[in-house]
């Protein structure tokens, strides 16, 4: 690798980290306007939830596409034209006074959006060694926190003074920025042959190792949805914090979890495995929703730093598995493989938070955190750990 594409490659995780902040600003940063489509919309909060919901439908129906398109046609112009298709789509909002279509243009952004999601990851494979890649990716996972921060501080108090739509010119604006910072400065990672051993066709057909990654990622994402989605609840319902204070305590758990991934890339690097880690994250997962049933039955106080501690953990395994699905992939198919895992990772996110609340509605808190914890347990077996390092073995010695 030159000196010049070895400096400018750390520019290009920059830009798209930032792209991927810029498109979960708004796909994953909407709950911040609910308040303002109640109040200024009229909205009840079961239509409220359809315009929340709407950019991940996008994210979800195209994510497979835009990776089948960054492996023929390349990152660069995947990722410029999905974030300058999101402002535009943002900006248009602008213009409709129902919700019914603010839904339908959201799902449009969310859909043009989920082109970062499968390129971005794709460019780092690309771009960073063997031995760089859990880093990079580690920092390419901190753009999700990063964007629903951006969008929890600056998103509310815009909607409030000015209205949702007004609110959204932000990520749009974001996205725009970005469109143009990828045209300027990304440039895509050289194509290397297949290497010897490296399966032509689909590295699907005939092997289970992709499939058992996706399945065990899936699992984890149940404890991360868990602690995200119920931690403030749980402050300010069980244990009477002010919503102010308790915002600002998941604030700084989000940071953390942030900091927590690249520290999991780093790991992964120095360690060289990706799996191994993501087995031991699914242990530490476990052990910590536990923590969090039995917290919540004896009314413990110390329940909170186990909510700051799985903030942590529950999201560092994300870069492992992206990492993992793309070399095991190969670069011809890494895109397409890459779409699939965010697609399955996101099924599972939405379906997580309805499911633990329909558990907690009826049994309480602990219940809900118990049935939690079943799901990292399943992942410690599922996660092909010594298969992959069986195949690593066996490609190393042909």
């Amino acid at each position: 690798m030159s000196s010049i594409a070895g400096s400018r490659r750390w520019a290009i995780l920059a830009v798209g980290t930032l792209a991927q902040s810029a498109t979960c600003s708004f796909i994953y940063g909407i709950p911040s306007l609910v308040p303002s489509l109640r109040d200024h919309g009229g909205l009840s909060l079961l239509a409220a939830s359809f315009v929340v919901s709407a950019p991940i439908v996008g994210l979800l129906l195209t994510l497979i596409i835009w990776g089948a398109a960054a492996d023929r046609y390349g990152e660069r112009i995947v990722i410029a034209t999905g974030t300058a298709g999101a402002a535009a789509t943002l900006a248009a909002t602008l213009a409709v006074h129902s919700a019914v279509w603010l839904c339908l243009l959201l799902v449009l952004a969310g859909a043009f959006g989920a082109s970062v999601n499968a390129a971005s990851g794709r460019m780092i494979m690309g771009w960073f060694t063997v031995r760089e890649r859990g880093f990079a990716m580690g920092t390419r996972q901190t753009a999700q926190p990063l964007g629903v921060a951006l969008a929890a501080l600056l998103l509310p108090s815009l909607a409030q003074r000015h209205g949702p739509e007004v609110a959204l010119m932000v990520p749009a604006a974001f996205c725009a920025l970005m469109a143009a910072a990828v045209i300027a400065i990304v440039k895509d990672p050289p194509r290397t042959p297949r290497a010897e051993g490296q399966p032509a066709g689909s590295p699907y057909r005939g092997r289970s190792l992709l499939w058992r990654v996706h399945a065990s990622s899936a699992l984890l994402v149940v404890p991360q949805f868990a602690v995200a989605s119920f931690t403030l609840i749980f402050l300010v319902g069980q244990r009477h914090w002010d919503p102010v204070s308790a915002g600002r305590v998941v604030f700084s758990f989000q940071l953390a979890g942030a900091l927590g991934r690249i520290g999991a890339g780093v790991w992964s690097d120095r360690v060289r495995s990706r799996l191994g880690p993501m087995r031991q994250l699914a242990v530490a997962s476990a052990l910590l929703m536990i923590g969090l049933a039995v917290g919540s039955a004896t009314g413990s106080a110390w329940i909170v730093i186990v909510f700051g501690l799985g903030a942590v953990v529950t999201v560092a395994d994300n870069g492992l598995a992206y990492v993992s699905v793309a070399e095991l992939a190969g670069t011809a198919w890494s895109g397409r493989a890459l779409g699939v895992q965010n697609t399955i990772q996101n099924i599972a996110a939405v379906l997580t938070a309805p499911a633990l609340a329909a558990v907690i509605g009826d049994a309480g808190y602990a219940v809900g955190f118990a049935v939690a914890a079943a799901f990292p347990l399943l992942a410690i077996p599922v996660t092909p750990v010594h298969a992959v390092e069986k195949r690593r073995a066996v490609l190393a010695t042909s």
